[in-house]
């Protein structure tokens, strides 16, 4: 049986030792939460949910990418936002990066993210 493997790319938000950035098994790879940080920076990008939206998926595409993927690939997400009440534009956002054929997805309103942030997007794709 093949053995997971620990995708890492250092040009995009750093982790901590409680996960990795994404894992793949097999034909899968699973992203692991990310929120919309700017890699440059490692600080969450100013303007609130929607930009920080943008970011969230950038730094997703940029794992799928790097992971010798792509968007077109990605099967299935979970977002947990702040404000639901933003779900209009959020969802405009996201057709831009998933034009034709979109993954599943499930939206949830939470109460609050790490490090204060407004929005967190994690998905499944295949590898």
């Amino acid at each position: 049986m093949s053995q997971p493997e620990i995708i890492s790319l250092p040009r995009l938000p750093a982790t901590n030792a409680t996960y990795s950035q994404a894992v793949r098994f097999g034909d899968a790879l699973y992203i692991s939460g990310q929120l919309g940080i700017d890699p440059a920076t490692g600080s969450l990008v100013e303007g609130g949910q929607v930009e920080q939206y943008r970011q969230a998926l950038a730094n997703l595409k940029a794992i799928l990418e790097g992971s010798g993927t792509s968007l077109a690939r990605v099967i299935k997400t979970v977002i947990y936002m702040t404000d639901v009440s933003q779900l209009a534009e959020l969802n405009r956002i996201y057709a831009d990066f998933f034009p034709t054929s979109p993954p599943a997805k499930t939206g949830v309103e939470v109460s609050g993210l790490a490090l204060g942030a407004k929005i967190e997007i994690e998905a499944i794709a295949a590898a």
